[in-house]
C-alpha cells in the first residue's frame, strides 16, 4: 500500500554508530515549558532528542542542559510555521541519526484576540503554527518511519472542548489537532505508525510555588499540573506498552474539566 501524500525520505549515511543505535525523538517547541520537559524526559530514557525550536537561545539551552546530564540532544533551528523549515529539519534529523522513531508535535502559540479585530494574518499565523505544522511534520516524519513503524503524538489542549472569550483561532487549531490525530491514525496504521493526542489542562510552566490553594482546589487531583505530567504521558504513548492505543485523545487535566464549579 502506498501513501501518495508522503514524500520519500532520502537514505543518507549516519555519522555516528551511537546515534544509529539510539532511538530518535523529535520534539517541536522544546525550548521551554512542556516541550522542554518532554525533551529532558526522553533524553533521560536514552533517546537521541532533536530539539526543533525557532528560538536559537532557548533551543541551545535545552540541548546543553541535556548534554550536561549525559543525554544525547541536537538542536535544529526550526520555525514550524514554514513548511520548508519542517522539511529541512526532518531531512537533517534522518541524515544525522538514520532513523526517526517518535515525533511530538508540541510547538504552538496562544494569542487571544477579540473577534472584531482578528486579522487574516493573525488567524493564519496561529493555524499555521499550531495545526498545519503538525500535519506537515507528520507527513515528512512518516516517510522515514514507515519501514519500521513509529509513534506520533500531538499536543492539543482542553481548550478544544471548552473556551474563554476571544480564543477562536487557538480553539480551532487545537480542535483541529484532535481530528487530525484520528485521521492520521487511520492513514498510517498500515505502516505500524500509531498516532495519538494529549490535551493538557492547566499545566503551570512558571513559578509553581506562587499558586494559591484555590488554584489547586479546582482539580480532582488536588493540584495544578506540571510539565512532567505531560512528558511522562508522552513517554508512555511512545512505548511498546501503548501498542493498542491509536487515534486517541488523552485528557490530562487533573479532572478540572469534569469538576462542577459554582461561584458563590
Amino acid at each position: 500500500m502506498k501513501l501518495p501524500l508522503i514524500s520519500q525520505c532520502v537514505i543518507l549515511p549516519v555519522q555516528s554508530t551511537d546515534m544509529k543505535n539510539s532511538k530518535t525523538a523529535i520534539v517541536t517547541g522544546a525550548g521551554r515549558g512542556i516541550g522542554k520537559a518532554i525533551a529532558e524526559c526522553f533524553a533521560a530514557n536514552h533517546y537521541h532528542v532533536i530539539i526543533a525550536e525557532k528560538d536559537e537561545s532557548l533551543g541551545l539551552d535545552t540541548q546543553n542542559l541535556i548534554r550536561e546530564k549525559g543525554g544525547n540532544a541536537t538542536f535544529i533551528k526550526t520555525d514550524v510555521s514554514f513548511v520548508k523549515d519542517i522539511e529541512r529539519m526532518i531531512l537533517q534529523t534522518f541524515q544525522e541519526t538514520g532513523r526517526i522513531d517518535v515525533l511530538i508535535n508540541n510547538a504552538g502559540i496562544s494569542r487571544f484576540t477579540p473577534v472584531g479585530t482578528i486579522t487574516e494574518d493573525n488567524w493564519d499565523h496561529i493555524l499555521n503554527t499550531n495545526l498545519r505544522s503538525a500535519f506537515f511534520c507528520a507527513k515528512e516524519a512518516a516517510s522515514c518511519m514507515k519501514a519500521s513503524g513509529g509513534a506520533i503524538i500531538n499536543i492539543a489542549s482542553t481548550r478544544a472542548m471548552m473556551s474563554e472569550p476571544n480564543s477562536e483561532a487557538y480553539a480551532a487549531s487545537k480542535g483541529g489537532l484532535i481530528a487530525l490525530t484520528h485521521a492520521l491514525a487511520a492513514s498510517l496504521s498500515p505502516f505500524k505508525i500509531k498516532v495519538n493526542c494529549i490535551s493538557p489542562g492547566w499545566i503551570e510552566t512558571g513559578d509553581y510555588e506562587k499558586l494559591k490553594f484555590e488554584d489547586h482546589a479546582q482539580h480532582f487531583a488536588g493540584r495544578v499540573g506540571k510539565p512532567q505530567d505531560i512528558a511522562e504521558a508522552c513517554l508512555f504513548l511512545a512505548s511498546e506498552k501503548s501498542d493498542f492505543i491509536s487515534g486517541a485523545n488523552l485528557i490530562i487535566d487533573g479532572g478540572m474539566t469534569k469538576k462542577m464549579i459554582y461561584e458563590p
